[in-house]
């Protein structure tokens, strides 16, 4: 009785639950938050750890703390790496979305990745029911994107989605409300700012930071080649002299700091192209891909995805959104919601 009462008070939320970001949607409101998933803890004397910060402010953070202090990501490659953490953030972010309030049981929709394994699968939600949620509904983060890029899904006909986040790539077919095929690839944003922090390493003897290379990448990142080459100032420590030092790069030399990354999201979807029913391959070659995921942003990434498999390459409204949009139109539809939600 009590659980009905506080449904009715509850405002609803959909939540995209990413290795860089989360983004939160509030039903009726829109999307009410994007912050970066970090949190900064704060060690004690007797060694108990207590959360300092999260989102914008812990991420300012990051590369910066003092030895008592420490900046966490709790996801990686797109599922829960450190429970606790984890479950701390999304407290923070529920609560954010309802204003500090903690008497509001909201009924929550998260995306995960369709690679996710039961046990991922449970620490996702048994987090979000820690975090005060009332019911938890997974939604596969294709699908998701599927759905927010307003493709129509539960048509008798083929849609390609990949969504490009923080932790993985996701590739999927999508046909009647259900994923007739997918292949999830851990390889995403990270992975690229990892491969400009190991190029500029090796190349200049520069070592940089996480957030330098991710401004790097946003910046003048390409996966195909640009008509300008562009130029970006950076500043690091000497890896020789020891001292900080400024070099500049350009975009040719980070096209080929990127190169291993770009080749696995364009490998990733070859093969789902080659796995995907006949009838639906004739779909896909009419109405071609969609890109979604704040990896979809690279520049030029469209372009070479067009060229490596000769199929119209589109990108969505807004790609970074693509996800927690399609978790907040189920909030709306739930009898959608039933049709796609992961099995528990």
């Amino acid at each position: 009785m009590l659980d009905r009462l506080l449904g009715l008070f509850s405002n609803d939320l959909a939540i995209d639950l990413g290795t860089a970001n989360t983004l939160v949607f509030a039903k009726g409101r829109g999307v009410v938050s994007n912050e970066p998933s970090v949190v900064a803890v704060q060690t004690d004397e007797r060694g108990v750890d207590r959360v300092r910060a999260v989102g914008k402010e812990a991420k300012s953070m990051l590369g910066r703390t003092p030895g008592s202090i420490r900046a966490v990501r709790p996801l990686r490659d797109g599922v829960i790496a450190d429970f606790e953490i984890a479950e701390a953030m999304l407290r923070y972010f529920i609560r954010k979305a309802h204003n500090r309030s903690t008497l509001l049981r909201p009924r929550i929709v998260i995306s995960v990745p369709s690679g996710i394994t039961e046990v991922e699968k449970r620490a996702v939600r048994e987090s979000a029911l820690s975090a005060s949620a009332r019911e938890v509904y997974l939604l596969e983060e294709p699908m998701a994107a599927a759905i927010g890029a307003g493709l129509p899904i539960t048509e008798p006909s083929g849609n390609m989605i990949i969504d490009i986040g923080g932790g993985t790539t996701e590739v999927a077919i999508i046909s009647l409300a259900g994923i007739v095929y997918s292949n999830s690839s851990r390889v995403g944003g990270d992975k690229m700012d990892e491969g400009i922090l190991n190029y500029v390493k090796r190349k200049y003897n520069l070592l940089i930071g996480e957030r330098t290379a991710e401004r790097i990448k946003i910046e003048v990142g390409s996966a195909y080649p640009t008509e300008e080459l562009k130029t970006l100032a950076i500043k690091g420590r000497d890896l020789v002299a020891g001292v900080p030092k400024s070099l500049e790069v350009n975009s040719e030399d980070i096209r080929e700091a990127l190169m291993e990354s770009v080749n696995a999201i364009v490998e990733a979807a070859k093969i789902v192209l080659e796995r995907t029913p006949p009838e639906l391959a004739a779909d896909i070659a009419d109405k071609g891909i969609v890109l979604t995921g704040g990896g979809a942003l690279l520049d030029n990434l469209d372009v070479l995805l067009r060229e490596e498999t000769g199929l119209p390459v589109m990108l969505a409204e807004d790609p970074m959104t693509a996800v927690v949009m399609g978790c907040g139109r189920c909030l709306d539809e739930l009898d959608l919601l039933k049709d796609v939600a992961v099995r528990a």
